[in-house]
């Protein structure tokens, strides 16, 4: 005797060895023995034979219309033998009782299973509803597998349009950028970004059919989402895929601002100098100026003035709020997300040939040792006489010019003044003129819409420390550490960045900074580009006229400025390295053809011209550490696998090959030592 029992969802067939009323002892096809519980048994049979059984029970079970049987049901819970003799018109033989039962369990829309062998027909309009989604499914499942081989051959599905449709306007014209933060164009502050963006690439939506085609593509030709959506046209600008996932990620309701009313302020006195600027060619934000007035009693008179947003903008204020979302203006090759609206900026940016409310530090200078004598801080309106730039000013005010005292340009004897200072308050911080003297900065000048394939970047080299940077910074570092004294004297908390044991963090507490060698060190000289600072010249502000401080000691908000801005101006800084990582990479792909190529090899170029081959080419390099190396003339930094071991500062040739602008990686072999460093 032979018997058909459910398992696991499924039917399966044995006979029996023993027969112990509750269970049985039965023997697979396969020969193996196992037990089975008479519960689970459906029928006994002796025919057909038990290897045929299976196979002729589900051919049989084919042949039965689904539609038929399912009217042949009675309206109530029904046996499977009791349909199968209503469907055959007979008492059913083993084999039709078998393919009635196989039918009825392999249709669970048709007929609702109520226990052992019984079941329930489907009410007429659960049914049709059924119907209607199983359709819809096939219909889905039908359509993603269209989709996936679309993809498979390179080919964008028409469905995918929608899912890849940016609304960051293209800008175009020259967009120049500085190094380490410069400024450059704004992005529109209208744009804003596709969110349906994210379930393609930067935050898939597993339970959509595109994203499960996109997988599925993805798995067959062994290329991720983005490199797979590029071969197929769907990212024609690798930067915009760069940008637009950080403005998905930070920026998920576009760039741009709501409009922001100003509060107004008491009328400040105007200060009796006129001041100049020193940014690059490209800052908008300029916050800071300096003037230079000589005494009736010889002494210089030296300015320092910081524009001073935190007159408009109170705490909690409409612009505040904003400021406190942003905490930072992101900097990027190319463009700028700014930190406060154009007309915020635009109001208190220290613009040439205006007056500007400022919070200005002058410091009495004698003449002679070149010593502070004194501090005297005021919230004021001043004249803002010139914004001296960089590319201008460097050629004139340098090393050489000052050492052979050519003093014939504009503000020449104010800047030879401030030299003099500058390099008084660095000998008096223990800090050796020559510190800079090895670190180089490097601007990024992008020419046309960064995005296109027409943009040219160059990468020029600035070294750090000179005449002007010094001026800037020693002038910076000196008003930061009076003002955070003074905030302590007068018993008013303001944020710190402090640096004991090579560790920088920020703290409401002022504390060493022994990096800068300075007692104490606050951020409060660019309040138009970082949160803080803004929070800092409250502080201040409120102190110089004697109010109520607009954050008073434990002040939860003034912890949790600290706490966003460190993480969010982290994130900001990380950004800003991976773009001008890429703009590196695409420096030596428009740069390529002027290198010396080697015929050997071939590689693809993953990126702008993706399709394109590409001859290895050779490049220099200086050994960082173990296998790390930096690219001679760029801030490009990458590892070499094959590089040998070698001492560092040690000059290398490396075969570059294929250079992937998504991911943002370079293959490079080891070729030569060209000078071995000792």
């Amino acid at each position: 005797m032979n018997i058909l029992y459910e398992e696991d969802g499924s039917f399966k067939v044995g006979s029996i060895m023993a027969d112990n009323t509750t269970s049985l002892q039965i023997e697979s096809l396969s020969g193996k023995r196992s037990k089975v519980k008479a519960a689970n048994v459906m029928l006994r049979f002796t025919q057909p034979a038990l290897s045929e059984f299976m196979a002729q029970a589900d051919s049989l079970a084919e042949t039965i219309e689904v539609d038929f049987l399912w009217e042949c049901c009675p309206p109530d819970e029904f046996g499977s033998e009791q349909i199968a003799a209503e469907y055959f018109g007979h008492a059913p033989s083993s084999l039709e009782a078998a393919a009635t039962l196989i039918r009825l369990h392999g249709a669970p829309i048709y007929f609702h299973k109520k226990g052992k062998g019984r079941y329930r027909a489907a009410p007429p309009e659960v049914l049709k509803a059924a119907l209607a989604g199983a359709e819809k499914k096939r219909q889905q499942l039908a359509l993603q597998a269209s989709m996936t081989e679309q993809l498979t051959r390179f080919e964008l599905p028409a469905g995918f349009a929608e899912h890849l449709t940016y609304l960051l306007p293209r800008h175009g014209g020259a967009q120049p950028s500085g190094a380490g933060g410069a400024a450059k164009q704004m992005l529109p502050q209208s744009a804003g970004f596709a969110s349906n963006v994210s379930h393609l690439l930067y935050k898939p939506d597993r339970n959509t059919l595109e994203v499960k085609a996109l997988e599925a593509a993805c798995a067959a030709t062994h290329l991720s989402a983005a490199h797979l959506l590029q071969r197929c046209g769907a990212l024609p600008s690798t930067q915009d895929y760069h940008l637009q996932k950080f403005l998905f990620e930070h920026f998920p309701k576009g760039t741009g601002f709501p409009h922001v009313e100003l509060s107004a302020w008491d009328e400040l006195p105007l200060a009796t100098a006129s001041a100049f600027s020193i940014d690059d060619a490209t800052t908008t934000e300029i916050d800071d100026a300096f003037s230079v007035e000589k005494l009736a009693n010889g002494n210089w008179r030296i300015g320092v003035h910081i524009a001073a947003p935190a007159l408009g903008m109170p705490r909690d204020s409409d612009g505040d709020k904003i400021a406190s979302q942003r905490l930072s203006t992101v900097y990027m090759p190319g463009a700028k997300i700014t930190m406060l609206p154009d007309s915020v900026v635009q109001a208190f940016t220290l613009c040439a040939d205006r007056v500007c409310p400022a919070l200005s530090m002058y410091n009495e200078i004698d003449a002679e040792t070149l010593a502070i004598l004194s501090h005297e801080s005021r919230v004021e309106r001043i004249h803002i006489a010139a914004n001296l730039r960089h590319d201008t000013l460097e050629p004139l005010f340098n090393e050489e010019t000052l050492a052979a005292g050519k003093l014939d340009y504009p503000y020449a004897d104010e800047l030879a003044v401030l030299w003099k200072l500058v390099q008084k308050l660095e000998e008096g911080r223990g800090k050796s003129s020559d510190n800079n003297a090895q670190q180089v900065d490097y601007n990024f000048h992008i020419e046309n819409d960064p995005s296109s394939e027409d943009a040219r970047v160059s990468i020029t080299q600035r070294r750090r420390g000179s005449p002007i940077d010094k001026v800037v910074s020693e002038l910076m570092i000196l008003v930061n550490s009076e003002w955070g004294k003074h905030l302590v004297e007068h018993g008013f908390v303001g944020i710190y960045r402090t640096q004991q044991n090579g560790k920088v963090k920020m703290s409401t507490v002022a504390a060493p900074h022994q990096g800068l060698g300075v007692a104490q060190y606050m951020w409060s000289s660019s309040p138009l580009r970082r949160y803080v600072d803004m929070v800092n010249q409250r502080q201040i502000i409120a102190m110089l006229r004697d109010e109520e401080p607009a954050y008073p000691r434990n002040d939860p908000a003034l912890y949790a400025t600290m706490r966003d801005f460190d993480t969010m101006y982290t994130v900001y800084g990380e950004f800003q390295k991976g773009m001008e990582r890429y703009w590196c990479l695409r420096w030596l792909l428009q740069e390529r053809e002027k290198l010396v190529a080697l015929s050997p090899t071939l590689s693809r170029v993953a990126g702008e011209g993706a399709n394109e081959s590409l001859r290895e080419f050779l490049v220099d390099a200086v050994v960082l550490r173990e296998n790390l190396v930096k690219l001679t003339g760029i801030p490009l930094v990458f590892r070499v696998p094959s590089l040998p071991e070698l001492p560092a500062n040690t000059r290398v040739q490396l075969a570059v090959g294929e250079i992937d602008l998504l991911d943002l990686d370079i293959q490079s072999r080891f070729v030569a030592a060209i000078e071995v460093a000792a």
